[in-house]
Formats: C-alpha cells, sequence, structure tokens
C-alpha cells in the first residue's frame, strides 16, 4: 500500500510518502518539506504567529493535493514540541481540521522517544542487544534504553537544539559566556535525569538519530548522504569535542562552509553539539552509530503494525 506521513516538527514540516506492507521495508516514493520554523515564529504573548499559522494550513494544503496524486491510501499527521507546547495549539489543531480535514495527533515526548526507539530497534536489529539512543531535536532531547521494541526507559527534556539556541544563544557568533552558560545548563538539566538510563544497564549498542546528528558525524568525516542510508556512519566522542571546541567560534556563514551543515540548521549547530557532546560525557558513550529512521519512520513502522498483514 501507499502511505504518507505529515511530521509538523519544531523546524520542518515534512510530508513523506512511502510503499509498505507489514512486515516489509518502508521505501519512500516521495518527499515535500519546508523550513516553516514554528516554534521560532511566536508573538511577545508565545503564541504561535497567525502568519506561520496560515503558512502551516497552506502548506498541508498542498501536502493534501501531492498525496492524492501520488495515490496515497493512508494519510497521516502528528506534531511534536512546537504544538504541543503552544498556548494556541488547541486552535491551531481546531484550524487545521477545519481548513484541511486533517487530524493532528501531537505527540507526547515520551512517545516522541518511544517511537524513535521502535525505529531505530527495527533499523539494527534484535542482534544489537540492549540500545541506547539519543536523539537531539528542534525542540526536545529524546533518550531511551532497552532491549525489546519497547523501551524500558524514556525521557524527553527541554533541550533541543532551536529552543537552546532561541533562548540562550543569541550571539552570531555566542560570547564565550553565553557559551559556558549554555554548556552548563545543559549539563545540570541532563545530570538531574539520566540515573534510570544508567541504572538500566550498559548498552550494547548507542546511537544518535535525527538531522543534529547526522550534520556533526559529517563534519566528523562520515559518508555524505548521497553515498545511502545502508553506509555505516558514526560520530566519536573525541571528534565531537573537536566539532564544539570549532564550532564555538564560527558564525552562522562560517558553520554553513562545513560538510553536511544546511543553511536552515546552522545557527543551532552549536547547541545541538553541546547536547550531543554531554549526553555522550554523562551516559559514558564513546560511539554513537547513526541511524537513518528516526521518528516519523517509528510511527509508519507502528501504523503499519497496526494494520496487521494484507
Amino acid at each position: 500500500m501507499r502511505l504518507g506521513v505529515i511530521d509538523i516538527g519544531s523546524n520542518t514540516v515534512h510530508l513523506l510518502v512511502v510503499d509498505a506492507h507489514p512486515g516489509a521495508h518502508p521505501l519512500p516514493t516521495f518527499s515535500h518539506k519546508i523550513d516553516l520554523r514554528l516554534s521560532e515564529h511566536i508573538t511577545p504573548e508565545g503564541l504561535v504567529s497567525e502568519d506561520t499559522v496560515e503558512r502551516l494550513v497552506d502548506f498541508l494544503g498542498e501536502c493534501l493535493e501531492i498525496a492524492e496524486d501520488h495515490g496515497v491510501q493512508d494519510l497521516f499527521a502528528f506534531a511534536t514540541s512546537a504544538l504541543r507546547e503552544a498556548p494556541n495549539g488547541e486552535e491551531i489543531i481546531a484550524r487545521v481540521r477545519q481548513a484541511t480535514g486533517v487530524d493532528l495527533e501531537v505527540l507526547s515526548g515520551v512517545d516522541e522517544s518511544r517511537m524513535t526507539f521502535l525505529a531505530v530497534r527495527r533499523w539494527f536489529g534484535w542482534s544489537s542487544g540492549r540500545l541506547l539512543v539519543i536523539d537531539i531535536g528542534g525542540g526536545s532531547l529524546e533518550l531511551a534504553t532497552g532491549l525489546d521494541e519497547e523501551p524500558d526507559v524514556a525521557i524527553s527534556l527541554p533541550l533541543g537544539a532551536g529552543r537552546l539556541t532561541r533562548e540562550r544563544l543569541p550571539g552570531d557568533p555566542p560570547t564565550p559566556e553565553e557559551t559556558r552558560a549554555v554548556r552548563a545548563h545543559i549539563r545540570t538539566s541532563l545530570a538531574q535525569q539520566v540515573r534510570p538510563l544508567l541504572t538500566a544497564g550498559a548498552p550494547d549498542r548507542a546511537v544518535g538519530t535525527s538531522k543534529t546528528m547526522r550534520s556533526l558525524a559529517r563534519i566528523a568525516g562520515a559518508a555524505p548522504r548521497d553515498e545511502g542510508p545502508f553506509v555505516p556512519r558514526a560520530l566519536l566522542r573525541a571528534d565531537l569535542a573537536m566539532i564544539v571546541d570549532k564550532l564555538k567560534g564560527l558564525d552562522v556563514t562560517a558553520r554553513t562552509a562545513l560538510p553536511g551543515v544546511s543553511t536552515a540548521r546552522a545557527h543551532q549547530l552549536l547547541a545541538g553539539a553541546l547536547v550531543a557532546q554531554a549526553a555522550m560525557d554523562l551516559l559514558g558513550v564513546d560511539r554513537l552509530d547513526i541511524c537513518p529512521w528516526a521518528l516519523r519512520e517509528g510511527l509508519i513502522l507502528r501504523r503499519l503494525d497496526h494494520l496487521g498483514p494484507e
């Protein structure tokens, strides 16, 4: 069957069309996205701005037309921290439903962590043993560990790369004082939450997911995206320390000259690197294998599981 999923994140809104059936590898056939940056277009009252809501509704209308053009049989949409935390989130969901007929599912942070963990488990398989998954998004950081498809521990923290940049790293480049302060904030916040992950048992494989991790691995020398998803990629803690030191002194323009760094994400890369470094330090991880699947794929896989065999 042909399935479509619309992912409304803090940075981008992304339609992915896949050919899939239960038990099979979902095969991407078409992708359409926009850098909407929901979490950055906020009014002084903390609301998602009217102009941004209108752009979201218009883009979802485009997604519906594209899904129809591509013969999508099952289309679903979900949103993460940007709408989950917005005071006018419920109003936006109602407007989307009225204007497009799309029923947005707003995921909790724990569910984000669980579904990302599922995607990583399916990608690497049972032979990986106990997994530890670190997923850095725009609005939140998800951490999970476990032996099965359902993690033993799943945590979500407000330590997304976009959020930290917006709230705590205003400079371009940020001052040394700003960088030290956000580094301390990240580590203090993480230290209060990592005990359940540490006591669950040492991981057999530690994994990083999502755009920030892929960009950091690419800077460290990992294979470019056009070599395909099956090329092994990794991020080492030793390399990450050097990357953090380099990024501290670079402005946004200079960061875009680094391999694998997009213009849309360059501004938040230092914050993402600081989060990744803190997580690896506090969890005692020297290497992260990079998984091309994350939250979106986890939700697709769960959807297919519920559909059952054809």
